[in-house]
């Protein structure tokens, strides 16, 4: 893939791009996130990892602001999350692809990039960065699963958000488009940009500057990989999270802890 270009800087620089405080949503009746607190560096790379059905999805939901909560905040950026200021300075990508089947993947791509004031070539660069550039005349309605999820990435790149919020985006890729992937998240942060993406394969630990672990609505580990082996003595993110859970779990930070 081709490198990523930089991200927006348009506003002051803040120490956190996503403040949760006390955040309680329920769904069906049942509690989500009971709970839940927790801040997301800005200018990072950070996983958000746990098993399918613990709240991954309602958390991100919550921080770009389309899920109803009950209680508690969320600040993005500095703004309220939903705010109109950030429409422009967040991306997101659902699990289910969010582009035209009827267009081709540069003609979505040109098409999000002129919602979101984006300069000319920028849609040819986010086809880059995906690794569509070969299939850019192809209509989205016959490209594979994959391919699709890309295409829809592309559209989120395409405006240089300062803030990517991403919902399993290696989900049915290879491997060597995986590896591509978290490149491009890591130079993506490396330009000042902050990633929030969720996983449930533990492996991609190693490719965050900082984890999360959430299980049930609830945070069982807030730290770095290498604080989260060297805390539960485990060789690795799998065998970590599995000790957490087993010994019921801490909320506290590992920071928290270590000072």
């Amino acid at each position: 893939m081709a490198g990523a270009g930089s991200a927006a800087q348009t506003s002051p620089p803040v120490d956190d791009a996503v403040v949760v405080e006390h955040l309680r949503v329920v769904r069906g009746g049942r509690p989500v996130l009971p709970d839940l607190s927790v801040r997301v560096p800005a200018g990072q790379v950070v996983g958000l990892l746990g098993p399918s059905g613990g709240g991954k999805s309602t958390l991100m939901r919550a921080v770009v602001g389309v899920q109803v909560v009950q209680s508690g905040t969320v600040t993005v950026l500095g703004a309220p999350a939903g705010a109109p200021a950030l429409r422009h300075r967040v991306g997101y990508l659902t699990q289910a692809p969010s582009v035209y089947g009827d267009l081709s993947v540069r003609d979505n791509v040109r098409y999000f990039g002129q919602v979101l004031g984006a300069p000319a070539g920028a849609a040819e660069q986010a086809l880059a960065d995906v690794d569509l550039t070969g299939h850019a005349g192809v209509r989205v309605d016959r490209l594979s699963g994959g391919q699709r999820s890309r295409a829809s990435l592309a559209c989120v790149l395409v405006g240089s958000p300062d803030l990517l919020v991403l919902d399993e985006p290696t989900v049915g890729l290879d491997p060597v488009l995986r590896r591509d992937l978290w490149a491009l998240f890591g130079r993506l942060a490396a330009g000042g940009a902050t990633v929030l993406v969720s996983s449930h394969v533990m492996d991609e630990a190693t490719r965050c500057d900082r984890l999360l672990l959430l299980r049930d609505g609830r945070i069982l580990s807030d730290s770095t990989l290498p604080e989260l082996l060297a805390r539960t003595g485990a060789p690795d993110a799998e065998q970590a999270f599995l000790t957490l859970v087993e010994s019921g779990g801490d909320p506290t930070t590992d920071a928290e802890e270590a000072g």
